[in-house]
Order: C-alpha cells, then sequence, then structure tokens
C-alpha cells in the first residue's frame, strides 16, 4: 500500500502536457490493446487448427504473442500512472486487469517490485537484476521469473486451464497453441527487451544513475519487438511518458547527438 500511495503521489506531478493531452488518448490505447487481445484469443480458441496450414501458424503465434506482450505494457504504464492520469482508480483497475488477463499476476506486488528497479536499478536491491551468478539469459531469465511467480499462481493458471479444456470444452491443442505458448514467448520477449539487454553491464561500465541503455533500432521495429521497451534510457529519464511517447524522446536525443 506504501507503493501504491508513492506511485498516486508521483501521478499527481505528471507534466501538464501529459494531463492535457495524453488523458484519454492513453486510456483509449489500453483498452484497445485489451479488446483486441480478448477477441484474438476467443477467437483462436474456437477455431479449427486443423484447417489451418502451417504459415498461418507463423503468423497466428506471433500475433498473439506481440498482444500479450501488449498486455503487459500497459500494466507497466499503469504502474508509472500514465495510462488514466486523471483518475489513478480506474488508472490501476486497468493495470490490475492487465495483469491478471496476462498471467493472473499481483498488481500491487509488481507495482512495489517495479518501483524499486526504478529506485535502484543494477543494483543488488534491485529486483530485476541479476544476483552475479545468473548473468547469462537464460540463468538471469529464470532467476528473474522465480522472483515474479508463485505457486499459487501457478495452481490457479492450472486451475483455469482445466476449468476452460474440461468446462468450456476447448481442446487442448488450442489452448497450447494461442494461451499457453503466446504468453510464454511473451515473458522472454519482455525480459530479453526490457532487462536483459538494456541493464546487461556495458563494456565501459554503467552510466549512472538509471543504469540503463537503449536499443538503437528504427522507430517501427522498436514498436515490433516490444512497445518502444527497447527505448529504456528514454524510459527511465522519463518514466512519466508513456510507451507510444518514448520514440520522440528517442529521436530527439538522436538529433541532439548528430548536432553535438
Amino acid at each position: 500500500m506504501i507503493q501504491l500511495k508513492q506511485s498516486l503521489n508521483y501521478q499527481r506531478k505528471l507534466t501538464f502536457f501529459l494531463k492535457k493531452k495524453s488523458n484519454f488518448r492513453g486510456l483509449f490505447i489500453a483498452l484497445s490493446i485489451i479488446s483486441l487481445w480478448a477477441i484474438s484469443l476467443i477467437f483462436l480458441l474456437l477455431v479449427d487448427i486443423y484447417k489451418l496450414n502451417f504459415w498461418i501458424f507463423c503468423v497466428l503465434i506471433p500475433w498473439q504473442t506481440f498482444l500479450y506482450t501488449g498486455l503487459f505494457i500497459t500494466s507497466h504504464d499503469a504502474m508509472h500512472g500514465v495510462v488514466f492520469p486523471k483518475n489513478s482508480k480506474i488508472n490501476h483497475l486497468i493495470g490490475r486487469l492487465s495483469l491478471c488477463f496476462y498471467g493472473l499476476l499481483p498488481y500491487d506486488k509488481l507495482l512495489a517490485k517495479h518501483w524499486s528497479h526504478h529506485r535502484n536499478p543494477a543494483s543488488q536491491i534491485d529486483p530485476d537484476f541479476h544476483d552475479g551468478k545468473h548473468k547469462n539469459f537464460l540463468a538471469w531469465y529464470f532467476y528473474f521469473m522465480k522472483n515474479y511467480w508463485s505457486w499459487g499462481q501457478i495452481i490457479a493458471i492450472t486451475f483455469s486451464y482445466q476449468f476452460v479444456n474440461r468446462i468450456l470444452h476447448i481442446p487442448h491443442e488450442n489452448l497450447i497453441l494461442f494461451w499457453v505458448l503466446p504468453s510464454l514467448l511473451s515473458s522472454l520477449q519482455l525480459f530479453y527487451f526490457g532487462t536483459f539487454i538494456p541493464h546487461s553491464q556495458p563494456i565501459r561500465g554503467y552510466v549512472q544513475p538509471h543504469c540503463a541503455q537503449t536499443i538503437d533500432c528504427p522507430v517501427w521495429l522498436s514498436f515490433l519487438t516490444c512497445y518502444h521497451f527497447g527505448y529504456h534510457k528514454e524510459h527511465h529519464e522519463n518514466p512519466h511518458l508513456p510507451w507510444w511517447k518514448l520514440p520522440e524522446i528517442y529521436k530527439r536525443g538522436k538529433l541532439l547527438t548528430v548536432d553535438g
């Protein structure tokens, strides 16, 4: 609750521009992502997969993975109070729904850990950072996931899976291909572009205080890879901005670099 109050206090300090120009746009984008994910998932769970060819699967699975990633990015923006700055209750409600749909994750717990990450990036008390031993991608990933998952969540997801399969009669094949697999792939996507690359130690060492690097790539590719989460230095320097405004800061930084 203390962390939630800190987030609410932070939210009141958002810039005038964000409050006046981005209120309803952020809410519209968040609701659009959630709605698109839900509609897509329902359709894919009901489709007869035996009528689909291999290449269609090569499109549908990455598509659903991308939407799952969008759910988490939406909850992440809610933690920063930028989904709907005008109303904190609605803002955090959207965040809770997004995390629930993503994987029955506890919003308040992740909210506290995320703000701890921003205050102490790449340190021993950063909940997203490795422990000094698990530095390679897979070791860090499993160490990272261990900090965010609990047996209660695993049991709840297992129960949900069995309910949808046995009571709603959704085939195992559909559930695995379009529910289980995309959510797992999404976690890898988020970790790689949002934690592993941005917060791995550079050859010349970290740049304080944010200890974050940006993945230098075109805006269209940044969006496809992880909703601009790869513009991580810009995010840490401007935590009051939603994901869809990070390209503006990234472009501005590139121009300053060229001019300099």
